[in-house]
């Protein structure tokens, strides 16, 4: 299996080259004046452990595993990715703007594979937006944020003020997108992770709640 893994990430990095990324647009929403001046995704604030059931789809093959997710300090989130079967494949602590990497099996000790997680959960473990521009439709709240060259677009539901999607765009091309089933502002009762530019789908399903 960890070889299958590795294989299949290199064989996705190859197609990149061959795939392309449609322009992001918001549709059918208008623009409203900036009532928040930041906005958080506090799905992974909890001290407490986030574990999930994950499902990785790699160009139509497929790998499935633990997660477990810990905020260990107000920055930094420890990652441990272990097999069905409690092998350990993966443990990493990440921040914003540090990576260290704490274990690795050795047949996924690639490059490939490293910032191939280290660019997806830094997206996700993110918390604080600054708001940009704003906007709403019919059932959202929708907050444009702008940091260096990458621009998200956080959609919050209207009736509970859920966040419920994460788009992420560099140089106005849709990358990655981000969304939450959620009943509480501190846990994601699931997650679904969708690559754009090339065929890497993360599903995460929750397995233990957070108070």
């Amino acid at each position: 299996m960890r070889r299958f893994l590795h294989q299949n990430l290199v064989y996705s990095l190859i197609f990149l080259s061959l795939a392309s990324c449609k322009t992001y647009k918001l549709t059918d929403v208008k623009s409203i004046s900036n009532s928040e001046k930041t906005v958080e995704n506090l799905y992974f604030s909890s001290n407490e452990d986030y574990v999930y059931k994950c499902q990785m789809d790699i160009y139509k093959n497929h790998v499935s595993g633990i997660l477990i997710i810990k905020k260990i300090n107000g920055t930094t989130h420890r990652v441990v990715l272990t097999s069905d079967f409690g092998n350990k494949l993966i443990d990493f602590e990440i921040s914003e703007n540090d990576f260290k990497l704490n274990y690795v099996l050795p047949d996924l000790d690639k490059k490939i594979v490293i910032n191939f997680l280290k660019n997806d959960f830094q997206h996700l473990l993110r918390q604080k937006y600054p708001v940009n521009e704003s906007f709403e439709n019919g059932n959202s709240n929708i907050y444009l944020s702008k940091i260096d060259k990458k621009s998200y677009y956080l959609f919050f539901n209207k009736e509970n003020n859920l966040l419920k999607q994460i788009v992420y765009t560099k140089n106005n091309k849709e990358k990655i997108d981000f969304t939450f089933d959620a009943k509480k502002h501190i846990f994601a009762d699931s997650l679904n992770l969708q690559h754009k530019d090339f065929k890497i789908n993360i599903k995460l399903f929750q397995i233990t709640e957070n108070e």
